[in-house]
């Protein structure tokens, strides 16, 4: 009976996520003569475009679903490898800092952003995390944990790539205007700003390559503080004076974590608002920086690391609907910018104060 039920599932799953696949190879091969898309951009966009016309069929709901949520995981546990102290320490003590406060100030923009554009709680705080740490990935890593739904996964992803394109752009060019040649500033309001890892390097590129360097030492960082954006969604209120997660107890006996929201539905399978993956992330990360792993081993985990994230990108454009986008999508776009300027004022003014 186990093997039937698992063959079923199987069955179930595999048309779903071998069409997220399949957009994912294309969408790769099409960033080749696209660059300033990008392959996460193009696969969400391609995925909308097919989910809502040739491939618009229920049959591969359950594998989408499985490709956004399991594969995304994954990927993000793997991105624990690409990190260690000793790439983290070039920016020093001053750089951390910088970032700390660009990232907390960001999240607390976004929020309050959000919620003067009308948004709610939940896609105002996807909105935060994507654009302070690292922008698709990080929606992906703490919608979990606000429970989040497709629409406001998928349209805040969207949102966040386009803005990041958007600065992909225009802070090399600003940057020169700003700093001249200097490095370490220009490398400061690249790293510090721009989106995903992909769009910080393709960004500092137009720049030089020292810049790519240590913009990409910049974007690490906050890649690493995931960690603590994840625990502080966890402990944030979702609803008016009830918290996202809270603890069920029953005649004496704790049951575990359950939503605020939904707390008689579905006991969330988090432990203190810190989901698996991201413990994942953190084991990785400390065997990276303290035993060490082969460079082979590096190479092919950023690969697998990429085709999953990129697959998974594929699978939330398949489940996100136009008729969401065309009801929320121009005022999330506005939204996305005004959050992408507020964040290149806010570099430029801590820029200012640490590094002259």
């Amino acid at each position: 009976m186990k093997i039937n039920a698992i063959k079923k599932e199987l069955d179930g799953i595999l048309p779903g996520l071998a069409v997220s696949i399949l957009i994912s190879l294309v969408s790769q091969f099409l960033a080749r003569f696209l660059p300033a898309l990008g392959a996460a951009l193009i696969a969400i966009l391609l995925g909308m475009l097919l989910g809502n016309t040739l491939l618009n069929r229920p049959e591969l709901g359950q594998g989408t679903k499985f490709s956004e949520k399991r594969l995304l995981e994954y990927a993000i546990v793997l991105n624990g490898l690409i990190l260690d102290f000793q790439v983290l320490k070039s920016a020093g003590l001053k750089g951390f800092v910088f970032i700390i406060l660009q990232m907390s100030l960001t999240i607390f923009v976004t929020y309050n952003l959000g919620k003067y554009f009308g948004f709610g709680k939940r896609f105002s705080l996807l909105m935060g995390a994507g654009n302070a740490v690292c922008g698709s990935s990080a929606i992906g890593t703490v919608s979990p944990i606000v429970q989040a739904d497709n629409k406001d996964k998928g349209i805040s992803i969207t949102i966040v790539n386009l803005t990041g394109t958007a600065l992909m752009i225009a802070l090399p060019l600003l940057g020169a205007f700003l700093y001249g040649s200097d490095t370490l500033r220009t490398s400061a309001l690249i790293g510090g700003t721009v989106q995903s890892v992909g769009q910080v390097v393709a960004a500092a590129k137009l720049v030089n390559d020292e810049v790519v360097t240590l913009a990409t030492v910049f974007k690490l960082m906050r890649v690493l503080l995931i960690i603590a954006v994840a625990v502080l969604y966890g402990r944030m209120n979702m609803n008016e004076g009830e918290p996202l997660f809270t603890r069920k107890k029953s005649a004496g006996i704790d049951d575990g974590l359950v939503t605020g929201a939904s707390a008689s539905a579905s006991p969330a399978a988090i432990s203190y608002g810190v989901p698996w993956f991201l413990t994942g992330f953190v084991i990785l990360f400390l065997i990276r920086s303290f035993i060490g792993v082969p460079d082979g081993v590096l190479v092919v985990s950023k690969a697998i690391s990429t085709q999953f994230e990129v697959a998974a990108l594929a699978a939330i454009g398949m489940r996100v609907k136009f008729a969401d986008i065309i009801k929320e999508g121009p005022k999330a776009l506005l939204y996305g910018l005004t959050v992408g300027a507020v964040q290149v004022v806010m570099a430029i003014a801590l820029i200012r104060v640490f590094f002259g």
